[in-house]
């Protein structure tokens, strides 16, 4: 293990510090600053900021012709105001770190040092603190961006932490590791009407009151037959706060999700069908819009086999797992690499992701680190 327990120590603290200081997708500008001024003294060859928005690129150059490789995190955390109360809470109201990307971020400025203290013997290391995971936008912001043409890996790594699963725990699977997802949002225009006369209206209340139970019944199949499709309403409203008008104006919101892009054209094609039936049966102007837009994320064999070789050699116990219902918008990398991201357990007893109260642990550092580590030597020496 190359970290030594002072590393340890300023690592742990420095991961704290990212905890009280969140920012949300896009908004990762001090975050940005701070893990470029954390990793100065591992002397990057390179570093490109401003990738994709906010994103950082760190650079470790051997010198000699070889592969490019990869290991990516996150810099955004959520709009979720934190109820734990560690000393190194959320300082930001009504932002927190609730996903555990301060973690992942500690686990690559820690290999930094590692590159920083022995350069890879023949390619180059990067490290990608990318921003807007959350919300799907990311990763395909820093491959459009021209800076990434002379970045683009060969292989790239990446892993979440997972509350539920053992301590130092892997899963790693081949193929699919996080489904597909996108947010629509379904617009209904009709007429407002006097409270006492809605027959002179055009009100969306009938369609809304079919349109989710319709919506929620495009569901189907299951994570471990591998044919999941799912379909859940998170937020509806109709009209305005007031008693004396009948509603003309409504939105529903819903969270299409699917195990392969293929499902997910699939999913979207019956959902705007649904859509397009309902309001014209009920003489409702209708508009769709998407967001949070995450393709499927898949593990290519050979970059799997890669991080599974790795686990092997640090004795990290792991096992094939499951596709995750949720999503990750790393599976963007994959149109440019080989790629491969793990789940790394957080404990069975931690609170899930997004939970108010989570923390990531920092038990979780060195580990993650150390496999990190070994996937770079073992490519590139």
């Amino acid at each position: 293990m190359f970290l030594s327990n002072q590393d340890v120590i300023e690592l742990t603290a420095w991961r704290r510090k990212l905890h009280a200081m969140p920012e949300v997708s896009g908004e990762e500008i001090a975050t940005a600053a701070e893990v470029q001024g954390f990793l100065v003294d591992t002397g990057p060859d390179r570093v490109i900021s401003g990738l994709g928005g906010t994103g950082i690129a760190v650079v470790y150059d051997s010198g000699a012709p070889g592969p490019t490789v990869m290991f990516r995190a996150e810099l955004d955390a959520l709009p979720i105001e934190e109820t734990g109360t560690p000393e190194h809470r959320s300082r930001i109201p009504g932002k927190g770190h609730m996903c555990g990307h301060d973690g992942h971020m500690t686990m690559l400025a820690a290999l930094g040092r590692q590159f920083g203290r022995e350069r890879p013997k023949r390619g180059r290391a990067i490290l990608l603190f990318q921003p807007a995971e959350e919300t799907g936008a990311g990763a395909a912001a820093v491959i459009a961006d021209g800076k990434f043409a002379d970045l683009t890996p060969d292989y790239s790594f990446s892993l979440h932490n997972m509350p539920g699963l053992p301590l130092g725990h892997v899963w790693l699977k081949d193929g699919i590791a996080n489904c597909a997802s996108r947010g629509l949002k379904i617009v209904l225009s009709g007429r407002t009407a006097h409270a006492s006369m809605p027959e002179t209206g055009i009100s969306p209340v009938p369609a809304v009151a079919r349109l989710m139970p319709a919506l929620t019944a495009l569901s189907k199949g299951s994570i471990a037959a591998e044919d999941l499709v799912l379909a859940t309403v998170t937020h509806a409203a109709i009209g305005e706060p007031a008693f004396g008008i009948a509603p003309g104006h409504a939105e529903v919101w819903v969270t299409l999700r699917a195990m392969t892009d293929g499902e997910m054209e699939a999913l979207v094609a019956a959902a705007e069908t649904l859509v397009s039936e309902i309001a014209a049966e009920a003489r409702l102007e209708h508009a769709l819009e998407y967001h949070d837009i995450f393709v499927h994320s898949e593990n290519d064999p050979e970059a799997a086999a890669l991080l599974r070789a790795a686990l092997e050699a640090e004795g990290v116990p792991h096992e094939p797992g499951e596709t995750m219902r949720g999503s990750e918008d790393f599976g963007r990398f994959g149109s440019v690499s080989k790629s491969a991201m793990f789940f790394l357990g957080a404990g069975e007893d931690m609170p899930n992701l997004h939970n108010p109260n989570y923390d990531f642990p920092d038990d979780l550092i060195p580990i993650g680190t150390r496999i990190f580590a070994r996937v770079a030597r073992d490519i590139l020496g």
